[in-house]
């Protein structure tokens, strides 16, 4: 396995806790409207309405969590918001992972280039990477390419900036559906930051490496191929 030129990330829920985010911001509506909605049934209602909203035609990520709002307000009984665009106002407020800041720099550190390639669109990204400690060479989102993930767009167009070199890219990511699936099949090496402790069926695709979380990435980057000397 060559040393990649650059290692990319997933953004929202890799580098970023989108389910701290999510979870707060729906919360805080419901009991803006008297309701008491637990954490896990808010992220189980969040996560299973946005698979189906992003699956069909494209639309910005702004429009998706507007129809997830309205969506989400139905099926817990909630009143819908007259004033929509409350989940995208709340996410440049969502926070990094404690060890997403170290893990960056650590990698920067070694001469790795660092990308980001997102389901997002550009203004709301713009609003999350104040959070960051570090400047990206590369960022690919889902407005640019109009298309979402796990569709393999984000990682052909990683590809094309890296003249086509599977060897290029090391992709790092929490989400096996959306992420480290699409990018095995297109012979691109992956670590499956496991962050949910989730398992994947024996026919599925496997990660060059899983781990549990970004400090236990790098630390594997760093054996494997250790800082650049060139």
């Amino acid at each position: 396995m060559n040393r990649p030129r650059i290692i990319t990330f997933d953004c929202y829920g890799t580098l970023i806790d989108w389910n701290a985010g999510i979870s707060q911001a729906l919360i805080a509506e419901g009991e803006r409207q008297g309701f008491h909605t637990d954490r896990e049934t808010i992220l189980n209602v969040y996560h299973d309405a946005e698979m189906r909203v992003q699956s069909g035609h494209y639309r910005t990520y702004r429009e998706i969590l507007e129809l997830l709002e309205k969506e989400i307000s139905t099926q817990l009984g909630w009143e819908v918001s007259a004033s929509p665009g409350y989940l995208a106002d709340s996410l440049p407020s969502w926070q990094p992972f404690v060890d997403s800041n170290r893990s960056l720099e650590r990698l920067g550190a070694m001469g790795f280039e660092l990308g980001i390639l997102s389901n997002i669109d550009d203004e709301l990204l713009a609003g999350t990477r104040r959070h960051f400690t570090v400047d990206f060479d590369l960022l690919v989102t889902a407005q640019q390419l109009r298309s979402y993930k796990p569709a393999t767009r984000h990682f052909e167009y990683a590809l094309e900036m890296y003249e086509e070199d599977q060897a290029a890219i090391l992709h790092i990511a929490q989400s096996y559906f959306h992420d480290i699936h699409p990018a095995v099949c297109m012979g691109i090496n992956t670590v499956w930051v496991n962050r949910l402790s989730e398992t994947v069926t024996d026919d599925c695709p496997l990660p060059t490496v899983e781990v549990a979380d970004l400090n236990r990435a790098v630390d594997w980057v760093e054996q494997r191929f250790g800082s650049d000397t060139g």
